[in-house]
């Protein structure tokens, strides 16, 4: 854990800022106090939030949460879901609709590599850590791709123990369902994990 010792005198004043008045302030009132009281710009100030956010030392609570899962999809929390779940369609789309000649060749070797080096493992990746203070956004790329490399093989092998067998049209549903089943559970963990918060806070 940083000590304000280490931070810089913008996050200095933001930490100060919430301690002398009791720790609960909204994002627009924490900006206006600092930038107030200290001349620094708000957009520093935005950033200082940000970065304290990131190594844990500050929580962000919406007063008014989703109270369901669903409510939780359909909010702006949820927006990497259906980028990620547009990606796949996209992927899909290219490889069954798209005529097969240049330049559209072009569409279907990057949405495909997308789709097989990245989104499996992106969507694990938020199923396994799904705060954002667990990873940095450096290390949720890298650990994605890795994790891509490891969960694809190992589709395939399942895949060939299947009726089905090793087809492209089996491996594109299977990886399909699978990035976005990860999803899925990825998404009932973050309202779960948001709700605990929420009620952590209000509890006295």
């Amino acid at each position: 854990m940083n000590s304000k010792a280490q931070l810089d005198g913008v996050s200095q004043a933001v930490v100060a800022t919430l301690e002398r008045k009791g720790g609960y302030l909204t994002l627009g009132g924490l900006v206006d106090e600092v930038a107030s009281r200290t001349g620094f710009r708000r957009h520093e100030i935005a950033r200082s939030i940000h970065k304290l956010r990131e190594i844990g030392m500050l929580d962000i609570l919406d007063p008014r949460p989703p109270t369901s899962a669903m409510g939780f999809l359909f909010s702006t929390r949820a927006a990497w879901f259906w980028l990620l779940a547009l990606a796949v369609v996209l992927a899909g789309v290219s490889v069954y609709v798209l005529p097969h000649v240049t330049p559209f060749n072009y569409a279907r070797y990057s949405l495909g590599s997308l789709f097989v080096l990245y989104l499996p493992g992106a969507s694990l990746v938020e199923f396994l850590f799904p705060k954002r203070e667990h990873l940095s956004q450096l290390s949720r790329v890298a650990l994605s791709i890795g994790m891509s490399l490891v969960a694809v093989p190992l589709n395939g092998l399942l895949l060939n123990y299947t009726p089905w067998g090793i087809s492209l049209e089996t491996t594109a549903i299977s990886l399909g369902l699978l990035t976005v089943l990860l999803a899925l559970g990825a998404i009932l963990r973050k309202h779960r994990d948001l709700k605990h918060s929420f009620e952590s806070a209000r509890s006295p």
